[in-house]
């Protein structure tokens, strides 16, 4: 692979390191990939399977994985990648590289400046609506925390790094709750007056 290539991988956050982060951990199948996706690193990175697939091609046609096939009982051969050492390199730069500030773009904060050319009724519930759906996102958040992390301050390397992006999670739903709460408290006083 090409030291441009890298650079490449280095400077962005893809679907690639998320899969490489994967396989650093563990190895998998693209299905496996996918179900860990679906269980914990989609809550942060979220892709489709046929994504997973693409990628996971690319990552081999660019050698930062490798697969083994294995023989299956009345199926297609499943392959079974693993991250190869340029993938840990790639993985270990990226990782070391600065992370941009990612700029704020919201939808529900666009319409929250318009409030005053529509329905404000509406608008907020519009709002109240995503309250709840970051309530429950919370809700499930912090009942990961309580069942996979019940002493944190015992835990070290990936599980403590784990629980930390956790930590992130829950610090930002019950942000958006709180900003929620607030917004809807303005809006539904200035209704009423």
């Amino acid at each position: 692979m090409h030291s441009a290539q890298v650079q490449c991988y280095c400077h962005r956050m893809a679907l690639e390191h998320a899969i490489l982060v994967s396989l650093a951990e563990r190895p998998g199948t693209g299905y496996e990939i996918g179900q860990q996706f679906d269980r914990s690193i989609g809550y942060f990175w979220s892709a489709t399977h046929q994504q997973i697939y693409r990628t996971l091609k690319k990552l081999h046609t660019d050698g930062l994985v490798s697969f083994e096939s294995v023989a299956q009982d009345g199926r297609p051969d499943k392959k079974v990648y693993t991250i190869s050492d340029e993938g840990r390199k790639v993985l270990a730069e990226w990782v070391m590289s600065p992370t941009p500030l990612q700029p704020l773009r919201s939808d529900l904060g666009v319409k929250l400046r318009a409030a005053e050319f529509g329905d404000l009724a509406a608008v907020i519930g519009e709002l109240k609506a995503h309250r709840d759906e970051h309530v429950a996102q919370l809700k499930l958040y912090n009942g990961f925390e309580a069942a996979y992390y019940p002493d944190p301050h015992t835990l070290t390397g990936r599980k403590l790094h784990q629980y930390l992006v956790l930590r992130g999670g829950i610090r930002s739903e019950e942000g958006f709750v709180e900003w929620c709460d607030e917004v809807i408290t303005t809006l539904e006083r200035e209704l009423s007056a």
